[in-house]
């Protein structure tokens, strides 16, 4: 089997309660939505990048941190967690994204801490 042969790695994922686990011994939460689902509700202490200014803005993520990468799914921070890992952050998916995110009971706020929504 030649190398352009062998299949992709799997992208790296976690569950909600291991994503929390990180973030609160450090790690990025990087919410790569767009500015809508970014206004209506996200989790408390994200920072946000939507996902088509990654590329131009990765200066903004720390290096030498862990990064858990979230949208609303996990589609759109799957392919971002992609890429950064290719650029040699430590980062991982959010398995079901925003929506693990609530689901859970963790918080969601908007810009001026009142509750949010997932849109």
């Amino acid at each position: 089997m030649s190398e352009s042969q062998l299949p992709e790695p799997p992208i790296p994922e976690v569950q909600v309660d291991e994503a929390r686990r990180r973030v609160d011994a450090g790690a990025v939460l990087l919410d790569v939505r767009e500015p809508d689902e970014w206004r209506a509700g996200h989790a408390e202490g994200a920072q946000w990048i939507p996902m088509a200014e990654v590329a131009s803005r990765q200066v903004e993520i720390p290096a030498g941190r862990d990064v858990v990468v979230i949208c609303r799914s996990g589609a759109r921070s799957g392919r971002v967690t992609e890429a950064l890992v290719q650029g040699g952050h430590d980062a991982v998916n959010l398995a079901g994204g925003m929506q693990a995110w609530a689901g859970a009971g963790l918080p969601v706020v908007t810009d001026d801490g009142s509750p949010g929504t997932v849109a």
